[in-house]
């Protein structure tokens, strides 16, 4: 019997082993360094500014931090973007700064908290860089549209793209299906 139960540990510490490497892995020193870098870089890249929903507060429109980085609200329904305008003003935003209208039209900011349904949950750290790097989704897929800064953001480094996936997979998931930009209409477009 004893050697039973000595067999019985064994196999339970060979399977619980991977899991504790992994939450070690998570709690090591250098990855709560990386997080902590990602964390300025998202804050100093003003990421939140789009890709948080904001809610009316004593100052006007506020991060609602409840909704960190979780995108444009999927169930806030918006009207048809008004005709733009010719000159200057061609570009229209929705009151949370989420949703974006332009002569490219209609962007919604993207949920890149680690939720794998609506979010970068099943996105791999090199899935992030090469969206970066490329200005396109995967690397490879649909243009990242305005007013993603392109152009800005692929000026990170490829460590400090990596320190900005690993704090955006630090993030708690947020179930949030951001809608699929819609393409300008003729008239719109001319």
């Amino acid at each position: 019997m004893k050697k039973i139960n000595v067999i019985i540990v064994g196999v339970a510490a060979l399977l619980a082993a991977p899991l504790f490497h992994a939450a070690e892995a998570k709690k090591s020193p250098r990855n709560e360094t990386q997080i902590k870098r990602g964390e300025h870089l998202v804050k100093a890249g003003l990421c939140a500014d789009c890709h948080t929903p904001k809610k009316l507060g004593p100052n006007g429109p506020e991060e609602d931090h409840s909704l960190m980085l979780s995108g444009h609200p999927a169930g806030s329904a918006l009207p048809p973007p008004p005709k733009l305008a010719s000159g200057p003003w061609q570009i229209i935003t929705d009151g949370g700064l989420t949703a974006w209208s332009g002569p490219w039209g209609v962007t919604f900011a993207r949920n890149l908290t680690p939720d794998k349904e609506t979010g970068l949950g099943d996105w791999t750290e090199q899935n992030f860089v090469d969206t970066i790097r490329t200005g396109k989704k995967m690397g490879k897929g649909r243009a990242l549209l305005p007013p993603m800064p392109v152009e800005g953001i692929n000026n990170y480094t490829t460590d400090e793209l990596k320190a900005i996936f690993a704090y955006l997979r630090s993030l708690p998931p947020i179930k949030n299906a951001v809608p699929e930009p819609i393409p300008p209409t003729p008239a719109a477009s001319q």
